[in-house]
């Protein structure tokens, strides 16, 4: 079987506003026994290998396997940190050992009146069979942060 090269680049914004200071939206990304309350997929995965390593140059590693389904793993490198400012990331995702995708993110943090507004920026680079996955992964960014309102409520 061949595989058809492609390359397809996908970006996307998302806004959220929670009704908690900036600082406890900082410590669910910045504090590991918090980004475990609501990072990933919940119950429909089988946790794997964890690595969290919050720190300029640091890495982070999440994988896990969807029941009856594949291994999705995200390994993202910190490239810039301003606490409680933003966090910068560059990160790549596989499915099945099958590379998928290469992202840069920005998450902002902002003090508004009723608390803290958050942005993601994020812009992907998806390859060969992935390349119409773009509106996949917002999807699962919305998804992140559906999680992380629930964990922050």
């Amino acid at each position: 079987m061949t595989i058809e090269r492609r390359l397809a680049r996908a970006g996307f914004t998302l806004t959220r506003d929670y009704p908690v200071p900036v600082e406890r939206v900082w410590e669910a990304f910045a504090e590991e026994d918090q980004k475990l309350g609501w990072w990933g997929a919940g119950d429909a995965i089988e946790p794997g290998e964890w690595v969290f390593d919050f720190r300029v140059g640091g890495r982070d590693v999440a994988e896990g396997k969807f029941h009856n389904g594949p291994v999705s793993r995200y390994e993202a490198t910190y490239t810039d940190i301003v606490e409680h400012v933003r966090i910068v990331t560059t990160y790549d995702m596989w499915l099945d050992g099958v590379h998928m995708s290469t992202s840069v993110a920005s998450l902002e943090f902002e003090p508004i009146e009723e608390g803290a507004r958050f942005t993601h920026v994020e812009h992907g680079v998806f390859f060969d069979q992935f390349w119409a996955d773009g509106p996949n992964r917002e999807g699962g960014s919305r998804g992140l942060l559906e999680a992380l309102g629930t964990y922050l409520a």
